[in-house]
């Protein structure tokens, strides 16, 4: 998905022993072990005239996890892959060194009905040596992610490693994506349990850090590798993310990631020079901001 437009550095502010924001990169953050970007998407209702159709556009170094609450996208890449994705399953797309993609409401929910759309696009950079790698595609249904509770509290871990268990998610640095759903009152202890940074995204509830209550739509960077405890209150729905952090700046433009400000000139040229890969059957064309 393009980010043009998208970032939107709100003002963060700090509670103690977390930053508190809207959306990553926060402007004293500006990732979260290997997490760059990440776009809450809605909820919004689609209906006919407003479906969602984001045109042909490039990714270098980075990997790209889309994960629906609601609704449906097809994605389509030029590596020739057609995946469509329902809520629950994971779209993991690696860039590496160039790779073009689309995403759209699929062709059989384009009968006149409106539907509400929701979900999270995340770009994980790459590591140094890997950012010119070529690019894969991996898709995993609902039911192959782990899953577990502790009492009424419901886990899914999307990606990585954390609570001694492995997503089967293929992914190329030491990372974590952790959904949770509570019914109850819950005090989540994540001390040991997961490795690296960590970052809380609030999508419905709240949870309360520091003495202090945090909304949905908010997110939390925990300012020390080993957060202790969270409350996390009734009927809330988090995810957590995170891992160990590269060594290396990353820089960003539009959609590309690299340690290289050099290698993001390269792949600015190479997209107004049309010398990427390209969806099949797709003559679309996003231009480069400000070319």
């Amino acid at each position: 998905m393009s980010n043009q437009g998208l970032i939107i550095e709100e003002r963060s502010r700090d509670i103690g022993n977390f930053l508190v924001g809207r959306l990553l990169p926060f402007r004293k953050k500006r990732m979260v072990g290997p997490f760059i970007f990440i776009d809450h998407m809605g909820p919004s209702t689609l209906k006919p005239g407003a479906y969602m159709d984001i045109d042909q556009h490039p990714h270098i170094g980075l990997s790209t996890l889309t994960f629906m609450l609601e609704g449906e996208l097809m994605h389509r890449d030029s590596m020739g892959t057609v995946q469509r994705i329902a809520p629950g399953s994971v779209n993991w797309m690696v860039a590496g060194k160039g790779v073009t993609h689309t995403e759209r409401t699929p062709q059989e929910l384009r009968d006149g009905r409106s539907f509400t759309a929701h979900g999270y696009q995340i770009w994980v950079a790459l590591p140094k040596d890997q950012e010119d790698i070529a690019p894969e595609f991996h898709h995993l249904d609902a039911s192959q992610l782990p899953k577990w509770k502790d009492g009424d509290t419901e886990f899914t871990l999307v990606a990585g490693k954390g609570f001694d268990r492995e997503s089967p998610l293929p992914v190329h640095s030491e990372l974590f994506m952790v959904e949770l759903k509570t019914k109850a009152s819950y005090a989540l202890r994540i001390q040991d349990q997961l490795e690296g940074e960590i970052g809380v995204c609030v999508v419905t509830g709240s949870v309360t850090a520091c003495d202090e209550e945090i909304k949905a739509g908010n997110m939390l960077v925990s300012k020390t590798e080993n957060l202790c405890e969270l409350q996390v209150h009734a009927d809330t729905h988090i995810f957590l993310f995170g891992g160990t952090p590269f060594e290396e700046e990353r820089h960003m433009f539009w959609n590309f990631v690299s340690h290289s400000k050099e290698k993001l000139e390269e792949a600015k040229q190479r997209w107004i020079n049309k010398e990427f890969p390209a969806v099949p059957e797709d003559d679309t064309y996003v231009p480069l901001p400000g070319a």
